[in-house]
């Protein structure tokens, strides 16, 4: 069996949860060979389905085979696959609708990429739980966990992310930053290829204001409180938008502009947006994934169409989008072979195509083969 990244949803401009107190539903598509739609069953769909009546879910993370949400009251729910108690629910077993990770109320952040899981708690806590064989839960050892464990005794932990299959990035509530996991295409960010078990800080500056990262070969980006984008790791396909194909293993800057304010990794394609919420692009195209109309890749940004009106977006492991506009509309594109753009089909796009007629989505994140939403 394989496992896959995934990728969690906040508002990285702002690392803050997305209306954690109003009433949306949660939907989910796509494949579902693990239970991981959260619907009972292991039936693959390719349009949106409803999970469940709660209409309480603020942040939403997928790995292609598990599925984890955090509800209004900080409770933390998870489904799918549960390799290496990825789920973390003390044990092995699959499930196929969603489960209570333990009892409390204060879970805030999440993320699980391919069957290693972190996640940070209102009081700054940082947890993490599932396969450790890089060392990836932090916790300076390679022991699997079922269930969650604390890394270390800090409270000032602001944002995690997957910086690969096995690897995390995170900012602090101090502006740095700091890497640990696999390291084998320099994805940590510390001018070396070297592994590490325990949490480590890139550099020694205090402006980084969000990260992300993704692909199993590994690569990393950050944007720092000045707008400026960075990027580091792999780059064998131009993903870290240089306008080359060399691979760094420290932060180097994405072009001079000062607008960046979000972004999202896929496998090998990015996609982000500035300040002014036009939508921009590069790395890998195979399967239409970077949404300009072409199967080309770039080794550097390239604007989505002239829009200014996009507000989240999401890049899948298996190179599909998924983004919303200030209209609340939701679109997506790029590969489409298990249904995970919504549409209705399987059919592939090179660009941008809405997903039914709604518009009161708020946010969407896209996973490996599937996707899940609130609206």
């Amino acid at each position: 069996m394989s496992y896959r990244y995934g990728a969690s949803y906040l508002d990285p401009g702002l690392n803050t949860l997305v209306a954690p107190t109003l009433q949306y539903n949660l939907f989910g598509w796509g494949n579902n060979n693990s239970g991981q739609l959260c619907l009972g069953n292991i039936t693959s769909y390719s349009s949106p389905k409803q999970i469940g009546n709660l209409t309480t879910w603020s942040v939403l993370s997928g790995s292609g085979t598990s599925f984890f949400g955090i509800q209004s009251n900080g409770t933390l729910w998870a489904c799918g696959q549960n390799y290496a108690g990825v789920l973390g629910l003390g044990n092995t077993t699959f499930y196929s609708s969603p489960k209570q990770v333990g009892a409390l109320t204060n879970w805030a952040k999440i993320c699980v990429s391919n069957v290693t899981v972190w996640a940070v708690k209102t009081d700054g806590t940082l947890w993490s739980w599932g396969a450790n064989q890089y060392g990836q839960l932090g916790l300076s050892n390679t022991t699997y966990f079922s269930s969650p464990k604390q890394v270390g005794s800090l409270t000032n932990w602001l944002q995690v992310v997957a910086s690969s299959y096995n690897g995390a990035l995170a900012v602090k509530t101090d502006g740095t930053l700091w890497a640990w996991g696999q390291n084998n295409q320099g994805q940590l960010g510390q001018n070396n290829t070297t592994n590490l078990s325990s949490p480590k800080q890139v550099g020694s500056l205090t402006n980084w204001l969000t990260v992300a990262g993704g692909g199993y070969y590994g690569q990393s980006y950050a944007i720092k409180t000045d707008g400026t984008l960075w990027s580091w790791g792999n780059n064998d396909f131009g993903q870290l938008g240089l306008g080359n194909r060399t691979k760094y293993s420290s932060p180097k800057q994405v072009g001079s502009l000062t607008n960046w304010s979000k972004i999202s990794s896929g496998n090998f394609s990015i996609v982000a947006l500035k300040t002014d919420s036009t939508l921009w692009s590069w790395g890998y195209n195979a399967a239409g994934q970077l949404g300009v109309g072409n199967i080309t890749s770039y080794s550097s940004p390239q604007q989505v169409g002239s829009l200014t009106n996009w507000l989240t977006i999401s890049a899948g492991g298996y190179e599909a989008v998924s983004a919303i506009k200030t209209d609340g509309t939701l679109w997506a594109w790029g590969n489409n072979a298990y249904g995970q753009l919504g549409l209705g089909n399987t059919t592939y796009y090179s660009s941008p195509k809405q997903v039914g007629s709604s518009t009161t989505w708020k946010f969407a994140v896209c996973s490996w083969y599937d996707v899940y939403a609130i609206g």
